[in-house]
């Protein structure tokens, strides 16, 4: 790499920690979808410094967007001196809940031990902040770079993405002409490109009953009972089915190089929300969620099927077993190949960095790659970033500063790539 670019990051090593702890320090948490545009108005003023055009772009009507929390996301675009290529950096702003166990502040943004802690400073405000970093770099070793560069801060990733990425790429912001490759800096170690991830079926299933007073039972028709059938065909069935399909996409970690599928939650009869003792009744409607995770080589029908046809058949050998079935949350699998423009170019910013080859992995679950994808139709597309994927979500979340300082060189190495064609001219 031209030794100009690597050695402006190198000299932003405090710059970027104290980046990254600003961006920590608002509380973006979702749900609800708290301080999402002060965040976006902090973002967009440093990018406007460096001659960025800025667009802030409400997602009305999406999940969750109101008044008092808009679904506001920033995207920041500056064009070179000709034409060329478009490369942009995505990340999500959005945290979640806090949560117990912290020793330290969870919107604080420690510094110490030459990390950054608090939430978010894994998934992925350590990314956002490596990203910025990378382009300000860039940008004054080559003010006469060709094509354009974008760099977005959207919402709504950790319950979907609706309100974020979705609703831009369905009104072109991650399509062509406007946009040819794109970088997500999720976390999944900064030697790693991640090519996709799984595709995931989420749905409820309900068992129906009928009513009846719980000191006679057998008036009624108990939902809980036959939603316990459900489950005990699950495990005898449904399960060692999943274990035994296998995938050559590579999914990180190992467990999850096979379907799998977890039981989000289950309710049936009295609601939880009172105090006081329960009434007496035969639960007549019984729900469970469940989460199923799938592979490449499985189609999204035949993975319906598997369920559907356990319930069929309890339908037809369990007396009086009655159920619906509503799908809440679809997504096939993707997996970008290793030779594709985007992927190669970070291959080789990693090889230039740290001098070996990159591990290629898939994710277990999903993250925006599936909305640029299905609804932008642009497949140029990895997620790369800093930060250790199985620090996210947990208590006293951080983010290393050299690693961040290091993913941030690979960056650059790998857009001065796809704009130019070549490194370190």
């Amino acid at each position: 790499m031209e030794q100009s670019i690597a050695s402006r990051i190198d000299t932003r090593s405090d710059e970027l920690a104290a980046l990254t702890a600003d961006l920590i320090r608002f509380p973006t948490v979702n749900p609800p979808g708290d301080a999402y545009r002060p965040c976006a108005e902090y973002i967009a003023g440093r990018l406007i410094k460096r001659g960025f055009a800025i667009e802030f772009v409400r997602a009305e009507g999406t999940p969750g967007d109101s008044d008092r929390y808009p679904r506001v996301n920033m995207v920041a675009r500056i064009e070179g001196s000709r034409a060329g290529p478009a490369v942009h950096f995505n990340s999500h702003i959005d945290v979640v809940e806090a949560g117990e166990g912290w020793t330290v502040d969870p919107f604080g943004g420690t510094i110490a031990d030459g990390r950054v802690y608090g939430r978010g400073a894994c998934d992925m405000k350590g990314g956002l902040a490596a990203s910025i970093v990378a382009v300000e770099a860039f940008l004054e070793s080559r003010p006469h770079f060709p094509g354009a560069i974008e760099i977005s801060g959207t919402v709504d990733e950790e319950s979907g993405g609706f309100g974020g990425v979705a609703y831009l790429a369905a009104r072109g912001y991650f399509s062509k002409p406007r946009v040819d490759h794109v970088i997500i800096p999720e976390p999944l170690n900064k030697d790693r490109i991640c090519l996709g991830h799984r595709g995931v079926w989420w749905a409820e299933i309900e068992t129906k009953g009928e009513m009846a007073h719980g000191s006679m039972p057998f008036l009624g028709d108990c939902a809980v009972r036959h939603m316990g059938a459900v489950l005990h065909a699950f495990e005898a069935e449904l399960y060692p089915a999943l274990d035994r399909k296998q995938t050559r996409m590579p999914v990180v970690p190992e467990g999850a190089r096979r379907s799998t599928m977890n039981i989000n939650a289950i309710h049936g009869g009295q609601t939880d929300d009172f105090s006081g003792l329960p009434s007496p009744n035969v639960p007549d409607s019984c729900r469970m969620v469940i989460d199923r995770r799938f592979l490449l080589e499985e189609s999204l029908g035949d993975v319906k099927a598997e369920v559907i046809s356990i319930l069929d058949r309890l339908k037809g050998d369990r007396e009086k077993f009655d159920y619906a079935i509503r799908d809440i949350m679809e997504v096939l699998p993707l997996m970008t190949e290793r030779d594709a423009p985007v992927a190669s170019a970070i291959a080789e910013g990693i090889r230039e960095v740290f001098g070996r080859d990159p591990e290629y992995v898939i994710s277990p679950g999903t993250y925006d790659q599936k909305h640029i994808a299905r609804i932008g139709h642009l497949h140029d597309c990895i997620a790369y970033g800093p930060g250790i994927l199985d620090l996210a979500h947990r208590p006293d979340e951080w983010v290393g500063i050299a690693d961040m300082v290091e993913s941030a060189k690979v960056m650059a190495f790998g857009l001065e790539r796809l704009l130019t064609g070549k490194a370190g001219a």
